[in-house]
């Protein structure tokens, strides 16, 4: 069943179809450590003639050498480790484990350099220019490529937070009351939107100093990796290090993630800072969909199929949506510039063009979901992560169409979960894998 920070994800951000999540800094406490000694039980030398060492040694015939040797080894066999010892012992087991998660997370980077590079492109298309068609491809360039590399990724916790048939069922029950309490919030003229963005980038400054590590790996060189920074004591007795160091890549990454949040919070319009809040917001999708699990098919299809229903109510039938998105400023959803009015026309009341961080994460979930599939089936003929990716390219395509059309907001759940659950039941009849799908 999902846990607290699962749960307020699900319930609680998902209110604009938006999820982040708060994860334990592990990059903080990782280092490099050795293998910790073992207890060796030292058995009584015999006294006998050194030039006999091919020779099987007798046992002693005498029987209170014999008896005290006994004894001996008993009192050293029954020593245990201290609770300090184990504790210690502990730590440095978890500290090997994370690195060795570190090393795969940094490998799969290097597979998925390109994808990488490509998002990182991206965000030099505001240069370009602020028109429709850019404000399309930018949008459509960083989910598709977040819902891949999300899907992909390597991620340090052991099990990832399983979300329950009752959590899914309750989820689009919940988004409603948050996204009703923050309306009403603001059409009493209290604005909630400081509070919170400073929650909000306060997870997104942790969650870029997690996904920083890895990157960074691939880029700087190896020392960054192995590097080490010695501590003060008491520093290192708060954090339960077992050394008086913290790994170098976990400090960097924190800063970075500390100064990005900073920048977010400097006097600037938010026009000239947009690209930071986005990539606070890419660091949140990143991190939610490394660590929230839907664990089945079915607890899958209830939590899209109801968030399906909650996206199209909220939308269509109510200002309530727009009104949220449009008023609390926070890193929780994609900006680019709105194209340039037309000569005559009436101002826009926000600057920007919006995707919703939960357009990319709820059905996200879905497509990595979609790669323990590929693993518990080895599917022949196509791969139902492949096929999930697609699908969600396609479905987004849809309702890029028809907002161009009907030039009005959409609802991108309306397109993006018939398409996910629909690629999971047509490869499933494809690889004659149907009934092991559902």
């Amino acid at each position: 069943m999902i846990g607290g920070k699962g749960a307020f994800i699900l319930s609680i951000l998902s209110a604009w179809t938006v999820t982040t999540h708060g994860f334990t800094p592990y990059p903080l406490i990782r280092n490099q450590v050795g293998r910790t000694n073992k207890i060796r039980t030292l058995a009584p030398i015999s006294r006998k003639d050194a030039s006999s060492k091919d020779e099987a040694e007798e046992p002693s015939t005498n029987p209170f050498m014999a008896l005290f040797s006994n004894i001996g080894q008993k009192a050293l066999a029954s020593k245990v480790e201290t609770e300090g010892e184990r504790s210690v012992r502990l730590k440095r087991e978890e500290l090997e484990r994370l690195e060795g998660k570190e090393v795969e997370r940094a490998e799969r980077v290097k597979q998925d350099s390109l994808p990488y590079l490509f998002l990182l492109a991206l965000q030099f298309l505001p240069l370009v220019g602020t028109e429709r068609v850019e404000s399309v491809a930018y949008f459509f360039g960083v989910a598709v490529t977040t819902v891949y590399l999300g899907g992909r990724q390597v991620t340090l916790v052991e099990e990832e937070e399983r979300v329950s048939s009752e959590s899914a069922l309750f989820a689009p029950v919940a988004a409603s009351i948050s996204i009703g309490i923050l309306y009403l919030l603001i059409n009493s003229g209290i604005n909630p939107a400081a509070l919170y963005a400073a929650g909000v980038t306060l997870f997104g400054g942790l969650a870029i100093s997690d996904i920083g590590v890895p990157i960074l790996r691939n880029v700087l060189p190896e020392g960054f990796a192995s590097g080490k920074v010695k501590v003060p004591k008491k520093v290192s007795d708060s954090f339960g290090l077992v050394d008086e160091e913290l790994p170098l890549d976990g400090l960097v990454t924190l800063l970075l993630g500390l100064s990005i949040t900073a920048a977010y919070w400097s006097p600037f319009a938010m026009e000239q800072k947009f690209l930071v809040s986005n990539f606070i917001a890419w660091a949140l999708a990143m991190t939610s969909l490394g660590a929230i699990s839907l664990g089945s098919f079915q607890t899958a299809a209830i939590l899209l199929a109801g968030l399906f229903a909650y996206d199209i109510f909220w939308v269509f039938g109510t200002p309530v949506m727009m009104t949220v998105a449009t008023k609390v400023e926070a890193p929780v959803k994609f900006l680019y510039t709105a194209p340039p009015l037309l000569e005559g026309a009436e101002p826009r009341e926000y600057p920007f063009s919006v995707l919703g961080l939960g357009d990319v994460v709820i059905p996200g979930l879905f497509v990595r979901f979609m790669t323990k599939l590929d693993a518990a089936l080895q599917p022949q003929t196509i791969g139902y992560f492949n096929g999930a990716t697609a699908a969600y390219a396609l479905g987004l395509s849809a309702c890029f169409v028809v907002n161009e059309i009907t030039h009005s907001g959409q609802p991108a759940l309306l397109y993006l979960d018939p398409a996910c659950i629909g690629s999971a039941l047509a490869v499933g009849a494809l690889n004659g894998q149907l009934a092991d799908v559902w």
